[in-house]
């Protein structure tokens, strides 16, 4: 370590101002301030010393995403291998899991990697590690099908027009992995959602290519006839709450386990990097929708409004959306009261679109962009109600 120390001090003047390579400070800086400590930190009074800096947070993020991602790479070895009717042992799942989802992954970082040096560079501030988050969230919300150059222009748009035309990490209203996906869930329908987005075969020759998952569990509930019960939809499908629960199921790469992203959340909570209020907010704006549909329902409802609150939230993106992109701190609410409404109203709107709107059976995406938009108008109403009340008890008003 003081070798590097002494390595990066020596060449740090070649980047500084005036340097041969001043314009990518950036780039020295981000290798400077990730392998070691930051070299500006605060010294005396009134600031207070913390260190629980920017790039810490983010790689504590990062570790909260390992259950969902190795469940990944196991889950999507274990369709491909599940579907030709061979062994399923856990390290041949590994790896083709590993090899199918692996790339995905790197092409996301090193694009959008890429679009955050560039504006870095442009705009002469440090890269900020925010994209170690949103380099590998926005991979999890994809299918294993998802064709690589999609990934590069669906990340493409989630770093440019997400984020840094806000001006970068901290001013950004939407969440930029969600802003990718939903991009690609728009652009590219057919490779997101189509009838064989879930099917890695190559249907001319007949073969496994890298891997396989088929019909989701949302489709098989969206599709199934009017009337339906979600009884007699496990009945025809090997869709059990135990099998939603544990993800060994079709779906994106990194949603089909609630128990990974249940781990997750457990560390996010722990660490103080989520807010309880947020995720309790939502499971009780999902409740309150869930029972409303399930009283109201009649015989010749879809199958969706019959279905029971602990289903929906092991179903789809919703374990994964409430752990990682609703608790987002930027896009999110930040007043106290305001955490609460943000959170009702994401678990809501899932559950409202989901079951209402057959063409989109996964609400959770949709209904966080769109709470996004609103968390800010939230804050206000929440903080002006705060000063009214103030200004009254105090008798001005």
């Amino acid at each position: 370590m003081k070798f590097l120390e002494n390595t990066l001090d020596k060449i740090k003047p070649h980047f500084e101002k005036g340097g041969k390579l001043e314009r990518l400070y950036p780039l020295f800086e981000a290798l400077d301030s990730f392998t070691l400590t930051p070299a500006t930190t605060t010294k005396n009074f009134p600031h207070i010393r913390d260190h629980f800096d920017m790039k810490r947070m983010m790689i504590f993020v990062v570790i909260s995403l390992i259950p969902p991602i190795l469940m990944a790479m196991y889950n999507t070895g274990f369709q491909a291998l599940h579907a030709q009717g061979s062994p399923t042992p856990m390290l041949g799942c590994f790896f083709l899991g590993t090899k199918a989802i692996l790339p995905i992954i790197l092409v996301s970082y090193a694009v959008g990697g890429f679009w955050e040096v560039l504006f870095a560079i442009v705009r002469k501030h440090e890269i900020n590690e925010g994209f170690l988050v949103t380099g590998i969230l926005f991979p999890l919300t994809l299918p294993p099908t998802i064709p690589l150059w999609q990934v590069a222009v669906g990340i493409t748009f989630g770093v440019v027009i997400g984020k840094e035309v806000f001006g970068g990490t901290g001013m950004n209203i939407l969440n930029p992995a969600l802003t990718a996906r939903a991009f690609l869930f728009f652009a590219y329908p057919v490779q997101m959602s189509g009838d064989r987005v879930w099917t890695a075969i190559d249907y001319a020759k007949d073969t496994l290519v890298e891997g396989y998952t088929g019909a989701t569990p949302l489709l098989v509930v969206s599709n199934a006839p009017q009337g339906t019960a979600i009884q007699d939809v496990v009945q025809t499908t090997y869709f059990n709450w135990g099998d939603l629960f544990w993800g060994l199921i079709p779906g994106s790469i990194g949603e089909t386990s609630a128990f990974a992203c249940l781990l997750g959340g457990i560390f996010l909570l722990v660490t103080g990097l989520a807010s309880w209020r947020i995720i309790v907010g939502a499971l009780l704006g999902a409740l309150a929708i869930t029972t409303l549909f399930n009283v109201i329902s009649g015989p010749e409802t879809s199958a969706f409004l019959h279905m029971p609150y602990h289903y929906h939230v092991v179903m789809g993106g919703f374990a994964f959306g409430l752990v990682y992109m609703m608790t987002d701190p930027v896009s999110a609410a930040n007043t106290e009261k305001g955490k609460w409404i943000y959170g009702f109203l994401c678990g809501a709107l899932s559950i409202l679109i989901r079951t209402v709107n057959p063409a989109y059976p996964e609400g959770t995406m949709l209904a966080i962009l769109f709470v996004n938009v609103f968390a800010p108008l939230i804050d206000h109403f929440v903080i002006q109600s705060n000063v009214a009340r103030r200004l009254k008890s105090n008798g001005t008003k």
